[in-house]
């Protein structure tokens, strides 16, 4: 059946609500937009959903969602979890209690119990709530950071971390065959409560979650003594944050701890900024605003479900706020861990530091410098996730300390299996105080670290292309990139090119092969003369390429010269 065909299907079937068939009448005439909403089926990939909000086979949507659960309500019977059941949290983004009460009855519904939220919270608190409640699976509606247009449909297994093999495969396959929304199940919320199968999850939960994140902290007694002298201004960019991480400050001891007022309420349209990420400069504008009013010594923001961390830094020669990339923050928190573990005896056998390909090369120097071994993933922080797993399975022979990713999410505890900027901000306000303690401010201690391990500067760029041209687009960037690789990158030689599609490293100058050694994924990855690499892949969750990019200066000019260099080597 052509789009066209499905979309007349849509107009017409009473299966679809009046709200939906006159959302979708309203285009006739508009033979682009029908043919992006229906074109395909919305994407259920290795971690769920995420699109664009609307009716239509390609739009983020109660029939969507209920067909998704459906595939996975299929799985988790195939598995015989029904009784563990499955947790679910969502965001503040539009529909998303609605999409969490579907998912919910749609599960019930299949015979499979769920506990639900009674509102928003952190995604990182349902990672913790799936192992907590000894759930085989759980769901979180968001869509992150994504525009406000946007919501998405996250699916986590029982070791409390996103999906990665051999659920991920299974459960997309399973999702694959419900071909027919009238196969899809459901049923009424009050039979489902009266059977016993809909449960809500109560506040005591979050009590737990909070403890959690004090028991990450190193030094609350240095927290006590700097609580009054240290200032921080903190934004939840309409999210979820605003709660969690204002309960686990001022149950630490801090005092001076300002909310950005236009942005404390949870609101899905995101009235103060389009794109709620704490990676731009503009969702800052506000914070920094508040900053100069306060004359705070940090600035901290976190994405709508909580599980990025963006920093701005008081410089106090210039007065000036610097910004931090993610790979900035994880570094000052993780030599902070290693540090003062080391120096209080809190260090476990066998530590361990993970990093995703694409984080900084500073994570190799500072985890050879105390003596820490350090792992390398794919990216996407399931693959940290779940080498916690491993340890675990193992026994812990290893133990996990610290985990980041360059995009603005960091784990310390394995209380969880996911980012969380909770105990990012918690971590990142003991650091400075720590600093501030000894006279010196984050942008100070960030600047110290690059004299002792070396100016590594990151950059990323990404290329956005929408619709069913601009998948062609970047399906063709990535083969043209595999089949005709560049020996040389500006200024750079091509030293070894990593293919994680085909699992090879090859060695440009012997021409040897060898594996990877991680699981497959559409993945280029460079490795360049003079300590600089450079990486592509298309985006899981936007219709857009990511190129990431890395290089060693001799000082903080010239790192930021040739990361120049590079990204127009790289993107023009």
């Amino acid at each position: 059946m052509d789009y066209k065909a499905i979309y007349e299907q849509w107009c017409t079937d009473p299966y679809f609500d009046e709200e939906t068939r006159a959302e979708l009448r309203a285009l006739q005439g508009n033979d682009a937009e029908i043919e992006d909403r229906f074109y395909r089926n919305l994407a259920f990939g290795t971690g769920g959903l995420r699109g664009v909000i609307g009716a239509g086979t390609n739009r983020m949507n109660r029939y969507t969602v209920r067909k998704a659960t459906q595939g996975l309500a299929n799985y988790i019977l195939s598995q015989n979890g029904q009784d563990k059941g499955v947790a679910i949290a969502h965001d503040s983004r539009l529909f998303s209690p609605e999409f969490t009460e579907e998912a919910a009855l749609c599960l019930n519904a299949n015979g499979i119990r769920t506990y639900v939220f009674d509102s928003l919270r952190p995604t990182p608190e349902l990672s913790f709530a799936v192992r907590e409640l000894h759930c085989i699976a759980g769901i979180v509606i968001t869509a992150s950071h994504n525009p406000r247009e946007y919501n998405g449909y996250k699916v986590y297994w029982e070791d409390g971390a996103q999906i990665t093999p051999p659920h991920d495969k299974n459960i997309l396959a399973e999702v694959e065959k419900v071909t027919d929304f009238a196969d899809v199940k459901t049923m009424p919320k009050e039979e489902a409560v009266s059977a016993g199968l809909y449960h809500m999850i109560g506040p005591d939960l979050d009590d737990r979650y909070m403890e959690e994140l004090k028991k990450q902290s190193i030094h609350p007694e240095v927290i006590r003594e700097m609580a009054n002298d240290i200032s921080i201004v903190y934004t939840p960019l309409h999210g979820t944050g605003n709660l969690p991480v204002r309960r686990v400050l001022k149950e630490l001891g801090f005092t001076k701890v300002y909310v950005v007022p236009e942005q404390e309420a949870p609101d899905g349209n995101f009235p103060t900024v389009a794109y709620p990420n704490p990676e731009s400069p503009k969702a800052f504008e506000l914070a920094l605003a508040l900053a100069k009013e306060k004359d705070a010594d940090i600035v901290l923001a976190t994405d709508p479900d909580a599980d990025r961390l963006g920093v701005y830094c008081k410089d106090t020669l210039t007065g000036d706020y610097v910004p931090f990339t993610g790979n900035m923050s994880g570094m000052l928190i993780a030599e902070y861990l290693l540090k003062e573990r080391k120096a209080t005896d809190s260090m476990p056998e066998n530590p361990v530091l993970i990093e995703t390909i694409v984080t900084t090369d500073m994570a190799k120097v500072i985890a050879k410098a105390y003596d820490v071994k350090l792992v390398e993933v794919l990216t996407g922080f399931k693959y940290i996730g779940e080498q916690i797993k491993f340890m675990e399975e193992a026994g812990f022979r290893e133990h996990y300390v610290f985990g980041l990713e360059e995009s603005y999410g960091c784990l310390a505890g394995t209380y969880a299996r996911d980012k969380d900027a909770c105990v990012a901000v918690m971590l990142l306000c003991e650091v400075a105080s720590w600093y501030k303690k000894q006279g010196m401010t984050l942008w100070d201690a960030m600047l110290a670290m690059y004299e002792k391990y070396g100016y590594y500067r990151e950059g990323l760029e990404t290329l956005e292309r929408k619709g069913i041209d601009g998948a062609a687009e970047i399906e063709r960037r990535m083969t043209d990139a595999r089949e005709n690789p560049p020996k040389e990158l500006g200024d750079y030689q091509v030293l070894a090119v990593r293919d994680y599609l085909n699992d090879t490293r090859m060695n440009l100058s012997t021409g040897a092969v060898t594996k990877t050694g991680l699981p497959t994924s559409n993945v280029l990855y460079y490795e360049l003369s003079d300590d600089a690499w450079c990486c592509m892949r298309p985006s899981g969750t936007e219709p857009k390429i990511k190129y990431y990019y890395g290089v060693k200066g001799t000082s903080l000019a010239d790192a930021d010269e040739k990361l120049e260099s590079l990204r127009k080597a790289l993107v023009g």
